[in-house]
């Protein structure tokens, strides 16, 4: 059995750092012993068994493996040399040249997992340099299963179109869920029932999508077919412009992403 990987995530106290640091431990891909977490403002009491330091050089030094988890407007801040080491970038927009560039390795993988890495529901689309080796591959896989599903695409474009679709997660269904409550409540509904009802309808339509595996347009199709209730729900929202909605929204994402690494 071969030595275990040290791994260091700068940002490793933030909502995504700290998600992606209790996913690996759980799968036991890596011991609290093992990590090495930086952050900027505050020491967390979270995890007290790994090196926490605010020198994210230190970090880098400690550490086979270094994962990038800042905001990427924090990023132009990161100053580190990784040395030839592999190292994760989980921020939006940054392409790999520039990682590769401020990072001082040519073993990049440019990653976008979402928030529902928390409970191990991300789905997250990666994409790696051409210096990285077929071990780094395998050990990204493992961390990225260990967030939920994951891809390799192939192209940098199909992660900055991803960055809307899957990278923003949960944010779009919370969207539909925050104004489906809204409703509930602006009817006289207290906002505890709003909430359960509408948390169910969105958790139980997940595991529905996933049960079935069936493209989501046969499942409209079919209530569209009942001319029911919610056939006559569906129209007034198509005539409302829901869809051009979501696909503004998307197109939004896209831009803003390429303009974070043109801008970086």
């Amino acid at each position: 059995m071969g030595e275990p990987v040290r791994i260091g995530i700068i940002g490793g106290g933030g909502w995504l750092g700290r998600a992606i640091v209790e996913a690996i431990i759980d799968a036991q891909i890596v011991a609290a012993e093992h990590l090495t977490l930086s952050y900027r403002s505050g020491q967390s009491g979270f995890l007290p068994n790994a090196t926490w330091t605010r020198d994210n050089q230190e970090l880098v030094d400690r550490s086979e493996v270094i994962i990038v988890s800042v905001r990427p407007q924090d990023w132009p801040a990161i100053d580190i040399s990784a040395h030839g080491k592999l190292a994760m970038s989980v921020m939006a927009g940054i392409p790999v040249d520039q990682l590769a560039s401020r990072l001082k390795t040519d073993r990049i993988v440019r990653t976008l997992p979402n928030a529902a890495a928390e409970v191990r529901n991300s789905y997250t689309p990666w994409i790696g340099s051409e210096g990285i080796t077929l071990d780094d591959r395998n050990l990204v896989r493992r961390i990225l299963a260990a967030c939920g599903a994951a891809d390799e695409v192939k192209s940098e474009a199909d992660i900055d179109y991803l960055t809307g679709l899957t990278g923003s997660g949960p944010a779009f269904p919370a969207l539909l869920a925050a104004a489906m409550m809204d409703d509930a409540i602006g009817r006289g509904m207290s906002p505890d029932m709003a909430r359960r009802s509408v948390s169910a309808v969105l958790i139980g339509t997940g595991k529905l999508l996933e049960a079935r595996g069936e493209n989501p347009k046969d499942i409209v199709q079919t209530f569209l077919d009942y001319r029911g209730t919610t056939a006559a729900a569906i129209e007034a929202m198509r005539a409302s412009g829901f869809e051009a909605a979501v696909g503004d929204g998307l197109a939004a994402a896209l831009q803003k992403s390429v303009s974070m690494g043109q801008a970086s």
